[in-house]
């Protein structure tokens, strides 16, 4: 496993900035700890808990983004159905979140080759017309992202030596 390093200072200013800046102190030290990329490579150099974070930062800028079709269209939708993801949402304590994740499944399962095509800007656009069952799921996203970020937060925290070793400099 590589040694991810947050210094104490960053993490205390994040923390008083909020739970988005405290998640991005994390993520920003374990992709810089592995290169910047999560990719086959550099995964297996990490705990399954810092890939669960950077997984779950993933989804919820893409789905605030775009929704779900647009993180399966940039390619994440093979992370986030084809790994145990979902399980780790919910040993996280984020059972909602595990269970929107999960139930999405069945229409990635559906429709993930057609919407991972490249096409063009019109043509992905139309995609969201073609597949509105994701609205539901974008929406529960949205409506939930705000807790779900929450209690990421506070599960790192509670964690924080599964993420990374706190260095005073």
């Amino acid at each position: 496993m590589i040694d991810v390093k947050v210094k104490d200072v960053d993490l205390q200013r994040a923390a008083e900035e909020g739970m988005d800046e405290f998640i991005d102190v994390f993520k920003e030290a374990i992709l810089k700890a592995v290169g910047g990329e999560l990719n086959a490579e550099t995964m297996p150099q990490l705990n399954a808990d810092q890939v669960t974070l950077l997984g779950y930062v993933s989804l919820r800028d893409e789905v605030m983004n775009g929704g779900f079709i647009q993180l399966i269209h940039n390619g994440l939708g093979a992370f986030v159905y084809k790994n145990p993801f979902d399980k780790a949402l919910r040993n996280w304590g984020l059972h909602d979140l595990y269970k929107l994740v999960n139930k999405s499944h069945r229409l990635y399962n559906l429709y993930h080759e057609e919407i991972e095509k490249d096409c063009t800007q019109e043509e992905f656009d139309a995609l969201y017309e073609k597949y509105s069952e994701f609205d539901d799921f974008d929406d529960a996203f949205v409506e939930g992202e705000e807790g779900f970020t929450s209690q990421v937060a506070h599960y790192v925290d509670e964690h924080i030596e599964n993420f990374a070793t706190i260095v005073n400099e």
